[in-house]
């Protein structure tokens, strides 16, 4: 006898949250570091140049953010700790971004700095949840040129959110980064702006041509240092970055307003959103980059990526930080420093991890002027004019889905532009999916015979889909001045419902005007669709359908010749349409 054993609500829900539990190939393991003996040496360099390229972007992110140069850099430490064991990418490397950046800077300066920590958990867990539910190779779907509009969009954002650290000027928070810049420029004192102008200008030139004097110096981290020596010994009146702490705060869950949460919903979104695009997006960058060696790092898990980046964000949340993401730049300078395994970001954090407790004094005396200038030359870097040479001369509709998504990034929202790049090339694509269902008249097999003009053979190409099909049914009942129409199917190599629908409704119309329609070559693939569409119950009668193009040539011949008894089955089948 079989005893039913009912599970409690705690055991159901359980099993429910099972169900988004990582699988074993989305978790750490001792595999990551499979290639540690042979490595490790390159690794740790790798990680302490990296290290020391992300020190000043990590500040000058949390600046340019709202939340301060503390937070970008406690994100820096914690986030690309936690991702760098946890994701899905052995070389990727974390921390605060520009781009997100340019979703939180709106979000601070309507809710405060305050609400960050929140969101980071909040979007953490639900990147979390859509790794764990394994939709990480949604973002291969994501066409090139949004992508690179998307990119093209985020680096304006960035360099125009400097100008006014650049020109030492106040302007209001939370405003587009266009109109910011414009009125920085009006508000600027010039004294004042033009000190600040000479930092910027002379960060960008130590940035730009240190490295063609040695590829392998700190460029960055250089100008950082001599523009806060230069400042602090001539006492050039400028905005510091101010105190930074001593020691990692303790973590800490985040202040709740459940009043507020409604409100925070969309905002949780588009950082999880963003987040994830961003991460994945870096990591397949990076799996195709070649280190000194000239091998590449391999595929990525993608599932995994968004589980280990979603619990990175949580993590940060928890000691006061903000989101993070996957940073393409510093992931490539990992790389291109012979970064191998996760030691590599591993280190990169240790190495930040020392500065705040080692030398959070000196730091605290960098002028904002001079992160203005990093993140100035960062972004100038991020554009590729020759990337943007090659989409705008690919096609149309590429360079349109381009244009558009890097115009709305910058104009509106970064969620927003990749959604509408994303329809726009989806709308773009499809339209050219439409023309290649194609209809062509063409000539009767075999020798001619009489009465052969009032037969219309048409064959059908490429896809018949709900893009294509009306433009087809115009072309099939239009004036062809036939008694008899054979319609070649086994060339449509793609049909939908949409598509059936259109076809038996040509054949519907041809009927009512008494042009008997012949169907040759139904695919095998295609035959369940056109039965449940009703394709075959338009025809005047079941045999009008043909596997051989002879067979139905020889019938349409037959017919036209004396098909009394067709013209019986007409009157029948006419009167169920």
């Amino acid at each position: 006898m079989t005893v039913l054993q009912s599970r409690s609500p705690s055991q159901s829900l359980l099993q429910a949250l099972s169900r988004f539990a990582p699988r074993h190939e989305d978790r750490p393991s001792r595999a990551d570091y499979a290639q540690l003996p042979r490595t490790w040496r390159s690794d740790l360099l790798a990680g302490v140049t990296v290290g020391i390229v992300a020190l000043p972007l990590a500040l000058a992110f949390g600046e340019s953010s709202g939340v301060g140069p503390a937070a970008g850099l406690v994100t820096a430490i914690v986030a690309g700790l936690v991702a760098a064991v946890c994701g899905g990418s052995n070389v990727g490397v974390s921390g605060p971004t520009g781009a997100m950046v340019v979703v939180l800077a709106p979000i601070v300066a309507r809710y405060g700095a305050a609400v960050v920590p929140l969101l980071s958990v909040l979007a953490g867990v639900l990147l979390f949840v859509l790794g764990a539910a394994r939709v990480g190779r949604a973002v291969s779907y994501l066409p090139w040129p949004v992508i690179e509009g998307f990119t093209l969009g985020i680096a304006v954002i960035i360099f125009l959110q400097q100008v006014p650290a650049a020109l030492s000027a106040s302007v209001a928070p939370g405003q587009n980064a266009a109109v910011g810049a414009f009125r920085a420029i009006e508000a600027a004192s010039w004294p004042t702006a033009m000190t600040s102008l000479v930092i910027v200008g002379l960060v960008a030139a130590v940035m730009i041509t240190l490295p063609r004097a040695h590829r392998s110096l700190p460029a960055s981290l250089i100008a950082i240092v001599l523009a806060a020596v230069g400042v602090n010994q001539l006492d050039i009146p400028v905005h510091r970055i101010g105190a930074l702490p001593a020691s990692l705060p303790y973590p800490a869950l985040p202040t709740i307003q459940l009043s507020a949460l409604p409100q925070l919903a969309g905002a949780v979104v588009s950082i999880a959103l963003l987040a994830g695009i961003e991460s994945l997006l870096a990591a397949r960058v990076a799996a195709g980059l070649p280190g000194p060696d000239g091998m590449t790092t391999g595929p990525i898990n993608p599932d995994r990526e968004l589980v280990g980046q979603g619990a990175a964000s949580i993590a940060a949340g928890l000691f006061g930080g903000m989101p993070a993401t996957g940073a393409i730049a510093r992931t490539a300078a990992n790389v291109r420093a012979g970064g191998r395994t996760r030691l590599a970001a591993i280190t990169h954090s240790l190495v930040l991890l020392a500065v705040v407790y080692l030398a959070a004094g000196l730091v605290s005396q960098i002028p904002l002027a001079a992160l203005a200038g990093v993140l100035m030359v960062t972004a100038t870097r991020m554009i590729s004019p020759a990337t943007v040479r090659r989409v705008l001369r690919s096609t149309r509709s590429d360079a349109a889905a381009f244009v558009v998504t890097a115009v709305i990034t910058v104009s509106f929202d970064l969620i927003v532009a990749i959604e509408i790049g994303m329809v726009g090339a989806a709308f773009l694509t499809l339209r050219k999916f439409a023309r290649l269902g194609l209809v062509h008249r063409e000539t009767l097999p075999g020798e001619p015979c009489p009465g052969d003009d009032r037969i219309a053979l048409f064959r059908l190409d490429g896809l018949l889909f709900f893009g294509a099909g009306e433009e087809i049914a115009r072309e099939l009942a239009g004036g062809h001045g036939a008694e008899v129409v054979v319609l070649r199917l086994s060339h449509l190599r793609y049909l939908d419902a949409s598509g059936a629908e259109a076809l038996a409704e040509v054949i519907a119309h041809l009927e009512r005007q008494h042009v008997t329609v012949l169907l040759k070559g139904i695919r095998e693939d295609h035959l369940p669709l056109v039965t449940r569409m009703g394709v075959l119950a338009r025809l005047r009668h079941g045999e009008h359908l043909f596997d051989d193009l002879d067979d139905a040539i020889r019938h349409a011949r037959a017919h036209l010749s004396g098909g009394a008894d067709d013209e019986a089955l007409a009157d029948a089948s006419l009167a169920r349409l």
